[in-house]
């Protein structure tokens, strides 16, 4: 009997990693919401008192905002990017709606490499009315680099076989209808952007033409298109002439 449980041994199967490039692209409109450098420096070293002249200028500057929205690549085929760990939270956020996986084993089992996946598309300034966190939800004015159309390309590695191919495709088109990505995304409730639909890199059927059409707007019209900024809509450009206006009648 002894000699019966020396001859026991355990086996275990090493797992397996399966990797996959999927193409995203927008079925609406995109909102970038990187912070700001002002906003990251305050955090640093704390904000500092407004000077007189200072507190003489306007609230809000448009244009920089605009700017400063965005995640800079610093080379390739994109000036724009996103960072991978939204688009790994849009897909545990749809396990919750995907039967068969759960959020706690996608954060375990897939594995973004990038640290900012490519964005495609032309940047338009837009502003809209929203609600500050403070207690009274102080209304403000605030300024985000807008895509209408838009796609892109992520890289998933998975494990497997707890995982397939297939599990990874459905887990984020189910992403792409209930989450999104981006700010003002379909997940918090009240916004419908950043919602996507998904295709493999190697076949994409009908959905060929699109990718080719927003892939043209790539790093260089993203340049140009920061450095002149077109308003995204009607609301935007009465705001930004309103905003001219006043720039006008201060330096008078």
């Amino acid at each position: 009997m002894a000699a019966a449980k020396k001859d026991e041994a355990l086996h275990i199967d090493a797992l397996k990693q399966g990797r996959v490039t999927l193409r995203m692209i927008g079925t609406t409109g995109f909102y970038f919401n990187a912070m700001s450098a002002k906003a990251k420096r305050s955090l640093l070293i704390g904000g500092a008192k407004k000077t007189a002249a200072e507190k003489r200028e306007l609230k809000h500057n448009p244009e920089e905002e605009f700017r400063d929205s965005i995640y800079r690549l610093p080379d390739g085929d994109t000036l724009l990017g996103f960072p991978a760990p939204g688009v790994k939270a849009a897909m545990a956020t749809a396990a919750l709606e995907t039967a068969g996986v759960t959020k706690t084993s996608v954060n375990r089992l897939i594995f973004l490499p990038e640290q900012k996946i490519r964005i495609w598309g032309r940047p338009f300034l837009k502003m809209d009315v929203v609600r500050s966190a403070d207690m009274n939800r102080t209304p403000d004015v605030r300024t985000r680099a807008f895509l209408p159309r838009w796609c892109a390309q992520v890289d998933i590695a998975f494990v497997q076989p707890t995982l397939s191919v297939y599990s990874i495709v459905s887990l984020l088109s189910n992403a792409g209808v209930v989450c999104g990505i981006g700010d003002f995304r379909q997940e918090k409730g009240k916004g419908s952007y950043g919602t996507f639909a998904v295709s493999g890199s190697e076949d994409m059927g009908d959905m060929q033409a699109e990718w080719d059409s927003i892939t043209a707007e790539g790093r260089e019209a993203q340049i140009e298109a920061m450095d002149n900024p077109a308003c995204a809509d009607q609301d935007t450009l009465d705001l930004m002439e309103l905003l001219e206006d006043e720039r006008k009648r201060r330096a008078a």
